[in-house]
């Protein structure tokens, strides 16, 4: 490349970083290489790392500035001073000529171009040390929007090279070990999308909390976007599964979550280039992106991800007058991709006292400490070391604070705002979004911060009990017994993604309802029959924008069962219908006027006796849309489905048929449906179950109550509670025997392996085809199914000496 002042950025290279910067190179790259492929990026140039030297040089510049950052270095100013004199020095100097006339008349080719007179442009900043694969200076330098005539834009520009020396890209660039007058900023001039009455964002090319390889993650607001990037706003959110996008009849959007969004930043007037705005009520009810919006940025990502070979940080913008979308911004994401993934670090919380407040969870850790609140970093100095800072939003300036900190908890932001970005890359977890952290809490209170709950963190009052474990996944034993995971909680599956896990062997529907629908089906069919004035007025809160209050149903359910599945792909992910008691269903909001009082629910109407039931049929009709909807549109064809508690072979007929009615064939599409094996009658009459399904799962809670007749919730019977009784352990036997004899596999899903390691040899010993565990119980699991088929083996072959 030549060293011309400036660079029209289709005419870029990734390899030009040394000349125009890693945010220029990176522009210049996705128009030259990757607009073939649809990918759109707005048209315009870039001032040269040559053009910064040129006018550091002409105005004498080198050796003042050198001067400082060497009296810093030896502790005779501080950085606040230093960097303030450095920049004064930039923005004092003068434009010489040719520099000068380079750069306005490229913007006015550019205004020629686009066919109108002072365009308004972005100018940003793009460091020769930037955006790279160990370091993404996210934020170090700054952007300015909405700058329309010469003039102005000669000021952004010289602004730009001023903040090479902001307080925070100093102390950014000792730590990483940059040397300052090695490093010179190329200056981005870009045609400016209408993001002011449209939309922007940013998304990950995988999961910014977990590391997961398999989805693109997407925040988005109204207006420019410079308010998620700091944090500002509440955004909303999606996740998409990267391997279903091939196919264009797919819609695999396993997370639609809607933000606050109660600010926009729009375009100013005059000097003021922008402003920032509350939003209507209609933008803060509706969504920023349409669903046909949602996938084409996914797919505009993964394409991007591929072209580059690494996980990818992107910034986008929809224009609000054409409709159009754009890529304004790709570097490599810096934080979970440089992660080791030979261990996995996993915190468990005990006893904690009231929830004070929830957010979004960043990392994954639980930190117990003393909140230090901090509302302006200005003033830094009071914040404790070693506290839980509290703070409304973070920008780069507020980096210094949140290294100190142990943990943080901000009013606002996503899971791409700069808080949350900084607190990955520093490792200190973090709850951001919270809404009113900084009006709940308050400096020297005591407070548990977790994050290992899922992906909503909980700030806890008082000290919790909690303890960590770090399990190591290098050298695992290889067995042919599979070892699966049983998962409930879609918010906290992707933590899960690097077990070696051969499938989920057990996935709780009714967790999904219980905390990301709560609200009883039937009260969502059969609305106009409730007559509690606040469940009505709370279901109708939650089925906002819905024309029909069963597609929340339907919608929530396989979105949140998607996430889990998409853990896994494309293994087996065997969920379960759901199998609540009649007083669970009651908790539910509406529930109570659809549920029966039994003296008995753990015996009474659950299972697949609701199914067919007139109570319940329409409200499992909405589960069987549900499963269709993860299979057929979201491409979730792993998903295998398993009825609880099915009493008789009358009853599973009837069940079977009514998924027929539904769409859920048996065999249809390759649809696979398991029954639960935990009533003495599935073990009895196993062969004729066999034949009406593809296998058994062994639930050994209830399996093991009904085969001594404990309940098994009653502290005074709990010593005979047990699962490695004679009896049970002859039931066990008996199924997995009969189940293999007519063509059926058989697994267990119960808790007993993971509690005793003998229970696990015993099910290895009766030749069971799988095990399912919790996560935490995986690898010690796994390796006593490896020691007892090791044993196995030895044993079969002294017979056979």
């Amino acid at each position: 490349m030549s060293t011309d002042t400036i660079i029209w950025l289709e005419k870029a290279r990734r390899g030009d970083v040394g000349e125009v910067g890693g945010k220029n190179a990176s522009l210049g790259e996705m128009i030259a290489e990757l607009g073939s492929k649809g990918i759109a990026v707005p048209p315009g140039f870039a001032t040269s790392a040559s053009a910064y030297r040129a006018f550091i040089a002409a105005n004498g510049l080198e050796a003042p500035i050198g001067q400082h950052l060497d009296d810093l270095a030896r502790e005779r100013t501080s950085l606040p001073e230093a960097a303030r004199e450095i920049r004064r020095a930039i923005t004092d100097a003068t434009w010489p000529a040719d520099l000068a006339e380079a750069i306005t008349g490229a913007y006015a080719d550019l205004c020629q171009k686009v066919g109108r007179s002072d365009v308004s442009v972005a100018v940003r900043s793009s460091a020769t040390a930037e955006d790279l694969a160990d370091a993404s200076f996210a934020g170090q330098q700054e952007t300015f929007l909405n700058i329309a005539g010469p003039e102005a834009l000669l000021d952004a520009v010289k602004r730009c090279f001023a903040s090479l020396f902001t307080d925070r890209a100093i102390a950014y660039r000792d730590a990483k070990g940059f040397d300052h007058l090695a490093v010179a900023l190329s200056v981005g001039v870009q045609l400016m999308v209408r993001t002011d009455i449209g939309g922007s964002g940013v998304m990950f090319t995988i999961d910014p909390e977990s590391g997961f390889d398999r989805v693109v993650v997407i925040n988005a607001a109204w207006g420019l976007g410079e308010t998620v990037v700091q944090g500002a706003v509440d955004p909303d959110e999606f996740v998409v599964f990267k391997p279903a996008l091939a196919d264009p009849a797919l819609s695999p959007i396993i997370e639609k979550r809607r933000g606050a969004k109660t600010i926009k930043m729009i375009y100013g007037t005059g000097a003021e280039r922008t402003r920032t705005v509350p939003t209507s009520k209609r933008e803060q009810k509706s969504f920023v992106l349409s669903d046909a919006d949602i996938l084409t940025l996914a797919r505009w990502a993964v394409i991007i991800e591929e072209h580059y070979g690494c996980p990818m940080d992107i910034e986008w913008a929809k224009d609000g007058g054409n409709g159009g979308l754009y890529i304004v911004q790709a570097r490599p994401e810096t934080v979970r991709s440089q992660e080791h993934t030979s261990a996995l670090r996993s915190y468990h919380i005990g006893e904690k006292g009231a929830t004070l407040l929830t957010g979004l969870a960043i990392g994954d850790a639980v930190v117990a400490g003393e909140v230090c609140l901090i509302e302006d970093v200005a003033d830094e100095d009071k914040f404790v070391d070693g506290a839980i800072l509290v703070t409304r939003t973070t920008d780069p300036d507020w980096v210094p604070v949140m290294k100190r900190a142990a943990a943080i908890i901000t009013d606002h932001g996503g899971r791409t705002s700069h808080a949350a970005i900084v607190s990955r890359e520093l490792g200190v977890p973090a709850i951001v979004g919270t809404g009113d952290a900084t009006e709940h809490l308050h400096t020297g209170q005591t407070v548990t911060l977790s994050c290992a709950e899922g992906d909503i963190g909980s700030v806890y009052d008082g000290t919790a009990t909690f303890s960590a474990e770090t399990v190591t996944l290098s050298d695992l034993p290889e067995t042919e017994t599979k070892v699966m995971v049983n998962l409930a909680n879609p918010g906290a599956a992707f933590r899960w993604w690097r077990l070696p896990a051969d499938g989920v062997g057990l996935a709780r529907m009714e967790f999904v309802i219980a905390n990301q629908i709560r609200v009883h089906p039937m009260a969502l069919v059969r609305f106009d029959a409730i007559h509690d004035a606040a469940a009505r007025a709370e279901i109708e809160a939650l089925t906002e924008g819905y024309e029909d209050r069963g597609d929340y149903f339907v919608e929530r359910l396989a979105r949140g069962l998607g996430r889990i599945a998409a853990v896994v792909h494309p293994k087996r992910c065997l969920i379960r219908f759901s199998d609540f008691k009649t007083n669970e269903y009651a908790g539910l909001v509406g529930g109570a006027e659809f549920e029966p009082k039994e003296e008995n629910p753990m015996l009474g109407f659950r299972g697949a006796s609701r199914y067919a039931a007139d109570a319940y049929r329409e409200a499992f009709a909405l589960e069987c849309r549900a499963i269709a909807m993860l299979r057929r549109e979201l491409g979730f064809t792993n998903v295998a489905v398993m009825i609880p508690f099915c009493r008789s072979i009358a009853e599973a007929d009837k069940v079977l048929a009514v998924m027929a009615e539904h769409g859920l064939r048996r065999g249809e599409d390759g649809l696979e449906v398991f029954v639960m094996a935990e009533i003495p009658s599935n073990v009895v009459l196993a062969k004729a179950f066999a034949e009406r399904f593809d296998g058994f799962s062994i639930g050994s809670n209830d399996l093991t109550q009904l085969t001594l007749g404990v309940d098994r919730d009653s502290d005074i019977l709990s010593d005979l509670f047990d699962e490695n009784d004679a009896a049970v352990k002859w039931m066990i036997s008996t199924v997995i025997r009969e189940a293999h004899a007519a063509g059926a596999v058989v697994g267990l899903c119960g808790q007993a392996p993971s509690d005793h390691p003998e229970f696990a040899a015993f099910l290895v010993g009766e030749g069971i085809d799988s095990i399912s565990v919790t996560p935490d119980s995986f690898i010690a699991v796994k390796k006593a199914v490896a020691a007892a088929e090791s044993e196995k083996k030895a044993t079969d072959l002294r017979a056979t000496a």
